[in-house]
């Protein structure tokens, strides 16, 4: 593609006005539906998503970003020669980009798809389940809203979802992200948005759906106390009891928790994002099956039984397989030697080779706490 015009110092000229307009519709076409892209113009350099009527104003009146060579963010395959290059060379002014608005837009377009993100419409469909819709609402208010006044380089949101992940990744306490919030509210100028505390932050973690429910269970792992148990006190089984009693006070305390993190929600974010969406039908449709290697669970045998056997399943590509792994771990290392963790973790092999087994496509599903395996205690 011609990018010569990139370089046109009169941008009302015929030359940069056709560059410029078969950029906008390349970018059109990339952004699938939808109408907020990052803007390449010299002020921006990718950093903010606008609407692409408003990109397309700042190439005119500022010009676009001249060391933006390989468009890989407007639809331009990443993949071209070079491209790691300069990839490279874009990180000083990438590598902070504020990606959430890009985020809730997956996140909107999938929960509300008859909607458009579109400038006269950054609210959901009144005809929305409010479930959904007053969450989302609050998330993009805090997405809008400056860090403190004045603040363009963090929205209150972004800001927010940035230290939370850098209290998982560093494995801070709670009391420690406390006390950094502290220090940082007292750091600000007056008038900043950050919540006071680790408990207040959870918030939108919840409403980005990152959270999970906990359920009570028979000491011996007889039983769950769920659904038509929910309300038993002692398991209809062994009859142990489901609490165990604090002397004096009356409280109930739980014997035994497990922690599970909702599937449904999490599968369904995989295909709010185009990219990942296609990929979770590659099994079928990307897949080249030559009939002799095993590259990916989709070529053994057992796969194309169950195929056979299960066709109206098989006959959708989006339909998702999962793969399940588990493995104990004493989460106090040397301070308990009795104690252990079982994470159960789910793996979609819908995804190619190169996806299906990468971190952030495996799905935590459940913790359960005991110094054996569930499958080993009774």
């Amino acid at each position: 593609m011609d990018k010569s015009w990139m370089h046109e110092t009169n941008r009302l000229g015929n030359r940069y006005a056709e560059g410029v307009k078969e950029f906008i519709s390349m970018a059109r076409n990339h952004a699938d539906g939808r109408n907020r892209i990052k803007c390449p113009c010299r002020n921006c350099t990718n950093r903010y998503y606008k609407h692409i009527d408003d990109v397309e104003d700042d190439l005119f009146l500022k010009g676009i970003d001249l060391n933006y060579t390989q468009w890989i963010f407007h639809g331009e395959d990443p993949f071209l020669q070079n491209v790691h290059t300069q990839h490279n060379n874009q990180n000083a002014n990438v590598e902070d980009t504020d990606d959430v608005e890009e985020m809730l837009d997956d996140i909107y377009m999938g929960t509300f798809p008859d909607a458009n993100m579109g400038e006269s419409s950054t609210t959901p469909n009144p005809t929305s389940n409010d479930h959904y819709a007053r969450p989302f609402d609050k998330l993009w208010e805090d997405a809008q809203r400056e860090l403190y006044p004045g603040c363009k380089k963090f929205s209150k949101l972004a800001f927010i979802v940035k230290l939370l992940h850098i209290k998982t990744i560093c494995n801070w306490s709670d009391k420690s992200f406390d006390m950094v919030i502290d220090l940082i509210k007292k750091a600000l100028p007056d008038g900043e948005s950050l919540p006071r505390s680790y408990y207040e932050a959870k918030r939108f973690r919840k409403d980005l759906g990152f959270s999970y429910e906990l359920i009570h269970a028979c000491e011996n792992d007889c039983v769950l106390f769920w659904k038509e148990y929910a309300d038993e006190e002692e398991c209809p089984k062994c009859k142990t009891s489901r609490w165990t009693y604090v002397a004096g006070t009356g409280t109930k305390i739980p014997r035994k928790v497990l922690r599970y993190f909702p599937i449904k929600p999490r599968l369904q974010r995989l295909f709010m994002s185009k990219e990942i969406a296609n990929d979770m039908k590659w099994h079928k449709d990307g897949r080249v099956d030559d009939g002799n290697s095993l590259r990916h669970p989709a070529d053994s045998i057992a796969w194309k039984e169950f195929d056979k056997e299960h066709s109206w399943f098989a006959e959708e590509s989006r339909n998702v397989r999962l793969g399940l792994a588990s493995d104990g771990f004493n989460p106090f290392g040397n301070m308990s030697t009795s104690y252990s963790m079982w994470p159960v973790v789910l793996m979609p092999y819908n995804l190619p080779p190169w996806r299906c087994m990468k971190d952030p496509y495996m799905l935590l599903s459940l913790l359960i706490p005991g110094s054996k395996a569930p499958w080993k205690r009774n």
